[in-house]
């Protein structure tokens, strides 16, 4: 009876939890301008080649290619490569992924396009995603991991960055269901800081945005060549129509 007990009060909190999550949260907006910011690109692709490529490969991106966001393969095999001693190979994980899915239940997934796989209409971009989700997560001691995340709810990754970011907990209140108004969820009701991180919230908040936007990069690194080259080619197409329409103009004035 006390199984079934339990097992009810399970289910109950488990469907609150759900309905709870359907509407999620608001993603905060990743702040764009860093894209343009060859020194936040950079930090980022050290944050990333120090807490995220431990467990998660970029199967996709060689070191090499750190190049294009001003590092020279010296700088990139100095402080970048600890997984190999080739500049031309692709970042791999150094985990082992037996291990990994052990540990977590999963192998963890490759990062190279993320940031363009996570998008959600009408919530934001796979950028705003990641920048709402890496900065969301809190102390839960009925998780495996001891952590939990508001845009990832009972996600299997623990929080890498704690040390940046010190502990928290969330705080929930009880409130009634916009669709049912006979059931009561757990609303979230912000953060209590438990222990100070290495960095302030403002430089947490910098830093993360500056790994997103090494992310948002590594996705698709020649997307600011092909803004530039697509801006030269509208200049170009705009001034050879004048030149067509003036040409035209010329030819058939005669004849008319």
């Amino acid at each position: 009876m006390k199984k079934l007990i339990a097992g009810l009060l399970a289910a109950f909190a488990l469907v609150g939890a759900v309905r709870a999550a359907e509407g999620g949260i608001e993603w905060d907006r990743f702040p764009q301008a860093k894209l343009n910011d060859m020194a936040a690109l950079q930090n980022g692709a050290r944050l990333f080649v120090n807490h995220c490529l431990n467990c998660h490969s970029a199967a996709y991106m060689r070191f090499n290619r750190l190049g294009d966001i001003g590092l020279s393969d010296q700088q990139i095999k100095d402080n970048l490569m600890f997984t190999t001693d080739r500049v031309g190979e692709t970042m791999k994980a150094s985990i082992d992924p037996k291990q990994a899915k052990e540990w977590f239940g999963g192998v963890p997934p490759d990062l190279t396009v993320i940031a363009r796989s996570r998008a959600a209409a009408g919530k934001g971009s796979g950028s705003d995603y990641l920048y709402t989700f890496l900065r969301t997560f809190y102390r839960d001691d009925t998780k495996a991991t001891g952590w939990n995340n508001l845009a990832f709810p009972s996600v299997g990754m623990p929080h890498v960055l704690w040390e940046l970011q010190g502990q928290r907990s969330a705080r929930f209140v009880e409130a009634k269901d916009a669709h049912d108004p006979n059931l009561t969820v757990h609303r979230f009701d912000g953060f209590e800081q438990l222990t100070p991180g290495q960095l302030s919230p403002l430089e947490f908040d910098e830093a993360i945005g500056d790994l997103v936007a090494y992310l948002t990069w590594m996705a698709e690194p020649a997307q600011g060549q092909r803004v530039r080259v697509g801006v030269w080619v509208l200049i170009f197409l705009a001034f050879f129509t004048l030149i067509a329409w003036r040409l035209n103009a010329a030819y058939w004035k005669d004849i008319k």
